[in-house]
C-alpha cells in the first residue's frame, strides 16, 4: 500500500511537470557583472621549529563584460559565455623577522570562456511573461591573464613561458581555470509567439583555483607549516540580457 501511495505521488508530480508546455529555444545577448576576491593566508613556521611567520592577504575588485549564447529546454539551460575582466588588486605580505613591506597594488586583465548548466522552473505570469529561478554550475577556461607588477612591468601569463617551466609550483595559464556555483533568477517576455526577450540575474561563488592552491603549497614549503590557514571568498553578480527564439 505504501509503495502504491508513493507511486501515485510521483506520478502526479511528473504528470504535472510534463503537462506544462515544453519548448526548445535558443538565443544570444550580452552580460555585465563583477567579481570580488577577499582572502587571507596565515602560516606559522614555529610549529616546525623555523623562525618564519607569514601573514598575507589579497583584495581584488573586477568588472566583467562580454557576450553569451544559450540553449533552453524549458527546465534546463546551457549557456556559453566569453567575457573580459578588468581588475584592481591590492596585496599585503608580512613576514616576521623582515622589514614590513608596503601593500603592493596593480591592474589586471583577463579573458574567460565559460560553460554553464542551469536548472530552472518556469512560472507563467500572464500570457507574455514567464519568470523562473535558476540553480547550477559553471566552468570557466582562462584564455588570457595579464597583470601589472608593482614596478609597472606587465606580466603576461598567456605567453607560454610558464607552461614550459617544469617547476611544480610554477603558474600556468590553466591555473586560473575556475569552477562556480550559480544561483539566481530570470524572466522571459514574449514579443511574438516565437521571439522573446530574456533577462537573468545570477550570483556566482567561485571555488578555490589551482592558482590559489599553488600559493598555499608555496607557503607550506617556505614556512614549514603544513597546515596554514586560508580563508576568504570570491563571488560576484552578473546581469544578462538576451534575445531568444522559441522553436515550439
Amino acid at each position: 500500500m505504501k509503495r502504491l501511495i508513493v507511486f501515485l505521488i510521483l506520478f502526479t508530480i511528473y504528470g504535472n511537470l510534463w503537462a506544462r508546455d515544453f519548448s526548445l529555444s535558443t538565443g544570444a545577448g550580452g552580460l555585465m557583472g563583477g567579481l570580488f576576491t577577499r582572502y587571507t593566508l596565515k602560516a606559522d613556521g614555529k610549529k616546525a621549529g623555523l623562525p618564519m611567520k607569514v601573514d598575507a592577504g589579497q583584495d581584488t575588485t573586477q568588472l566583467n563584460y562580454g557576450g553569451l549564447v544559450f540553449f533552453d529546454a524549458t527546465y534546463a539551460e546551457l549557456c556559453i559565455t566569453i567575457q573580459n575582466g578588468i581588475n584592481k588588486w591590492t596585496q599585503n605580505l608580512d613576514i616576521e623577522g623582515l622589514e614590513g613591506s608596503k601593500p603592493s597594488t596593480g591592474d589586471g586583465w583577463e579573458t574567460m570562456m565559460g560553460f554553464a548548466i542551469l536548472g530552472k522552473y518556469p512560472f507563467n505570469l500572464g500570457s507574455r511573461l514567464t519568470v523562473f529561478p535558476l540553480l547550477g554550475m559553471e566552468y570557466q577556461i582562462s584564455l588570457r591573464q595579464l597583470r601589472t607588477q608593482p614596478d609597472g612591468w606587465v606580466y603576461d601569463r598567456s605567453d607560454g613561458i610558464r607552461e614550459r617551466d617544469k617547476d611544480k609550483n610554477a603558474f600556468e595559464l590553466s591555473d586560473w581555470n575556475s569552477f562556480f556555483l550559480d544561483v539566481g533568477g530570470g524572466a522571459d517576455f514574449d514579443i511574438t509567439e516565437n521571439i522573446f526577450i530574456r533577462g537573468e540575474f545570477i550570483y556566482s561563488f567561485r571555488l578555490m583555483t589551482n592558482y590559489e592552491k599553488k600559493n598555499l603549497e608555496a607557503t607550506k614549503a617556505m614556512t614549514g607549516d603544513n597546515s596554514p590557514s586560508m580563508g576568504g571568498l570570491t563571488s560576484g553578480p552578473s546581469l544578462r540580457v538576451c534575445a531568444g527564439y522559441r522553436f515550439f
